[in-house]
């Protein structure tokens, strides 16, 4: 790649052309500022994490780039089963049950990452690909601000590109979280290893029904883990997910050269749902592998930067929030560089609102897998189901507005809904068992028990309960097991309110308001 290639200045670097960089850059450009992209590699390249949530259209609409996706033809995605427990009939949660055009994807993310940084570029985006960052230079008046990058191409050409703002989406790597501010804290409650594959002639879930073609998500019947199967186009995706020590005990007890395609067809005969599924699918051969290990950093923005997407936080992707995370937290950097280029908010509060909108929208989706990971490590003790319950029907009608984006996405999620969700989460790592429940059904009215009574608050269930935890316990686990009301989609992201301000969703008016 020739020098001149690379401009010697931009008035916004990008890093990095993954769905994080090329949504912040498409915004961004689409407002009329000077974006430059600058990617390590060159596209199409191959990434894992092929499964989308509906969320991500309104996204798309957004950057006027849902139609090239919908005519792309990726594999439609119309819910998400989910089976916790062999002994339990599998949840569902169902993306097209108002609306029919309200179905996510699974895609293949070469292309659908392709994409997304071509249409930046159309977008007049300038895209430099084979190119890596070496290094950020900051200002002799501020040393917290970045001003300038040392690159170095694949072709060996060296040089500097300074600007004036920074978009740091470089993925895993998180150039400024990992090498500058130095304050990626890692969840060990979430240190995990995947395991993955693809497979040709494998069957579907439930064909001829509105859930045909389903993804599916099975925990190991030995509580070590759980599995996914993606359908793609023309294959599906079967992945293994496992906590690191255990899968290291695992692979221990295994010899050979092909330790990994060993260790991954054991696995899949603990997920009987999905061996039903393989039938006698062909294994196309090659096992891949992957550190699954889940992320966050206190800081995603300061004077002059943003951070988006995997370069700030990575969760487990048990509820495919990849992809979402990185749209939200790219419209947000973009709505907050806006403001604070054009005027309508300091830059220091324009900074603080994308570290706080970005690190509540992780937060929901961390619980909800903390949740999760205790039902699948646990699978007799009714975390997300009552104990009368033989399914999660009713835990996924909780968890719909996290689990389908519709908390960052739906303008008529509640904050009251929304609080319903994290009380069940915070519910839902707690533990009863029906004997409690018998005993404190002789110390409570019954109908506060029962399943058709009013949802009551945290608040309300510690003032009736007093300082009997035990009748607090069981209280806030049926109150977080009642079903809220269904959940909308709406073409715009949701206006909360963070630290006064909110985003302003316009196109050509993208920025921030007070509240």
């Amino acid at each position: 790649m020739p020098v001149q290639d690379i401009p010697n200045h931009t008035d916004i670097l990008v890093i990095g052309g993954g769905p994080s960089g090329s949504y912040a850059a498409s915004a961004l450009a689409r407002e009329g500022f000077e974006v430059t992209i600058l990617e390590r590699d060159h596209f199409p390249r191959y990434h894992i994490g092929e499964s989308m949530l509906p969320s991500c259209r309104p996204f798309l609409r957004f950057i006027g780039a849902e139609e090239k996706v919908i005519n792309h033809g990726f594999t439609k995605k119309v819910g998400a089963a989910l089976k916790f427990d062999p002994k339990k009939r599998e949840g569902y949660t169902d993306f097209i049950y108002e609306d029919a055009n309200n179905a996510a994807w699974n895609v293949s993310r070469d292309e659908f990452d392709e994409l997304l940084l071509r249409h930046a570029s159309d977008n007049g985006v300038r895209v430099r690909e084979g190119v890596s960052i070496q290094s950020l230079k900051f200002s002799p008046e501020n040393d917290k601000q970045p001003v300038a990058a040392e690159w170095k191409s694949d072709t060996g050409a060296t040089g500097e590109i300074s600007f004036k703002w920074l978009v740091d989406a470089s993925g895993r790597t998180g150039i400024m979280s990992t090498k500058y501010l130095k304050n990626r804290k890692f969840n060990q409650a979430l240190r995990s290893v995947a395991f993955w594959g693809y497979w040709t002639g494998a069957n579907m879930y439930a064909p001829g029904t509105s859930r045909e073609n389903a993804t599916w998500l099975e925990a190991l019947t030995d509580e070590s883990g759980w599995a996914w199967f993606i359908p793609l186009r023309g294959k599906v995706s079967v992945g293994i997910v496992l906590k690191e020590d255990l899968s290291k005990a695992k692979k221990a007890q295994l010899s050979g050269s092909d330790v990994n395609l060993q260790h991954y067809h054991n696995q899949l005969k603990l997920v009987p749902g999905v061996q039903k599924l393989l039938g006698d699918a062909t294994f196309l051969g090659e096992v891949m592998s992957a550190g699954d290990y889940s992320y966050s950093s206190p800081q995603h923005a300061g004077p002059n930067y943003r951070i988006v997407g995997d370069a700030g936080a990575f969760i487990d992707p048990f509820f495919s929030s990849g992809v979402h995370l990185a749209f939200g937290s790219a419209l947000s950097a973009a709505a907050s560089l806006t403001a604070s280029i054009r005027g309508q908010v300091s830059e220091e509060d324009a900074a603080k609102f994308h570290t706080s909108k970005t690190s509540t929208s992780y937060t929901r989706f961390l619980l909800v897998v903390l949740s999760a990971y205790r039902q699948i490590t646990n699978q007799t003790i009714p975390v997300l189901s009552d104990v009368a319950e033989d399914n999660y029907d009713r835990a996924f009608d909780f968890l719909r507005p996290v689990i389908q984006g519709a908390s960052d996405t739906d303008p008529r999620v509640s904050e009251e809904m929304l609080q319903s969700t994290m009380d069940f989460c915070e519910s839902a790592l707690g533990m009863t068992d029906p004997e409690l429940h018998e005993e404190v059904a002789k110390r409570v009215d019954p109908a506060l028990m029962d399943d058709f009574a009013p949802i009551m608050g945290v608040k309300e269930v510690q003032a009736l309960a007093g300082d009997d935890h035990e009748v607090e316990a069981v209280l806030r686990r049926i109150n977080s097991r009642k079903a809220v009301e269904a959940i909308h989609w709406q073409p715009n992201f949701r206006g909360e309110t963070f630290d006064g301000f909110s985003i302003r969703l316009e196109k050509g008016n993208l920025g921030l308001a007070k509240a």
